[in-house]
């Protein structure tokens, strides 16, 4: 059994400007942004570049070399991919472009865009499981099924054709190439790897909708909020609102991804062989999408809403901390002028000294004391609940 090539791969939201930016970056170490000459130098040297070259196509792209054999391509809309023909052990191999990619190749590019909005995944805290693609040269079925069990991959489908079989894993696909050209078999694993990044957000995007929507739905529920957590619960619930805005924008974003990558394998002729794989799953990833744009408008206007709730409760908190105060206030002053009108006011000796001392002691002590009341003081929470019995 002969391995072609191994692929593994990843997907950013970029457009051609990102692209542009990046060669620069690649042929010639340099960024138009304020960023570090000597970093952009070091980060470069370390992806010990042999060849760099931009290549028009559908999606253009980035082709470069490393003096250690691993082939890299970066398209337009953010897909980068990278490949090898193996030497040794296929879990070495797969270790090494794993590696190249995490401790090279990613910080070089998260560098590069480090000004300005986050990147999607650093902003939903994505961690990623590359999906491996082997390409086997004629191989039996045994020998394709043996080398699932030997990365621990119970399989989920396999698809056979007359030119080329499909064994998937949960992170492995073995695509065993009987006579289709290795182009069209890259092209394929080019659009898995983007389809499966491409979920791969949209599921992260709705379990932090899960999160977010439980977090807040937990101290609503109680009916009741301490004054004193009342604070520091609204400057969540407004990271909240940020981290949604942003993320809003990302998702707007990606149905113009999905729609040019599904135009291009329609019209391709190449890819009608793999139709069967492909088709379905671009309409049933833009239902998805559409899904998710509904979901987060809801997480959106809860999130919104329960900002407004908690701004409203700690102004009501605040105001109750300023009638305290002004009751401490007239306490001091009446008591001052009640000892006014009584007697002398004292001198200023020791005895005097000693007067204010314990007048200054006893109001920051009633002010302590109040403040406590005030924090420790509940707060009713208005969570108005679904009507369940509508008929």
């Amino acid at each position: 059994m002969t391995i072609q090539k191994i692929y593994i791969g990843g997907w950013f939201q970029r457009t051609t400007l990102h692209l542009s930016e990046i060669y620069d970056f690649l042929k010639e170490g340099k960024s138009e942004l304020t960023l570090d000459p000597a970093k952009l130098n070091d980060l470069r040297g370390a992806l010990g570049i042999d060849s760099v070259e931009m290549k028009i196509d559908s999606l253009d792209y980035i082709l470069f070399l490393s003096k250690s054999e691993i082939e890299i391509k970066i398209y337009e809309d953010g897909l980068i991919v990278l490949s090898k023909k193996p030497e040794g052990g296929a879990e070495a191999n797969i270790n090494g472009l794993t590696d190249y990619y995490e401790t090279k190749l990613s910080p070089a590019i998260s560098y590069i865009f480090s000004l300005g909005a986050p990147v999607p995944k650093e902003l939903a805290n994505i961690k990623t499981i590359y999906p491996y693609f082997l390409v086997l040269d004629k191989a039996s079925k045994s020998e394709a099924e043996a080398l699932l069990k030997d990365f621990s991959q119970e399989k989920y489908f396999e698809i056979t054709k007359q030119e080329f079989e499909v064994y998937r894993g949960n992170k492995l696909y073995i695509i065993n190439n009987r006579k289709e050209d290795a182009k069209n078999i890259e092209d394929f694993i080019h659009e898995q790897i983007f389809m499966r990044e491409f979920k791969g957000q949209l599921h992260r995007y709705l379990n932090l909708h899960r999160i977010i929507w439980e977090r807040i739905a937990e101290v609503k529920e109680k009916g009741k909020i301490n004054g004193g957590e009342i604070g520091s619960f609204k400057d969540k619930i407004e990271g909240y609102a940020k981290t949604i805005n942003l993320i809003e924008a990302r998702i707007n974003q990606m149905g113009a991804y999905i729609r040019t990558r599904a135009s291009i394998a329609k019209s391709s002729g190449e890819l009608k062989k793999f139709a069967d794989i492909l088709e379905f799953k671009y309409e049933t990833l833009v239902d998805t999408l559409e899904y998710i744009k509904h979901i987060w408008g809801m997480t959106k206007n809860y999130v919104n809403s329960a900002l407004d709730l908690f701004s409203g409760l700690q102004a009501k908190s605040t105001e109750s901390s300023v009638k305290n105060l002004t009751v401490i206030t007239s306490m001091g002053v009446g008591a001052t002028l009640i000892n006014l009108f009584t007697q002398q006011p004292p001198k200023l000796n020791f005895a005097g000294a000693v007067y204010f001392a314990v007048l200054a002691v006893i109001g920051y002590a009633t002010n302590l004391i109040m403040q406590k009341i005030a924090m420790k003081r509940m707060y009713n929470i208005k969570n108005i609940k679904l009507a369940k019995d509508i008929k």
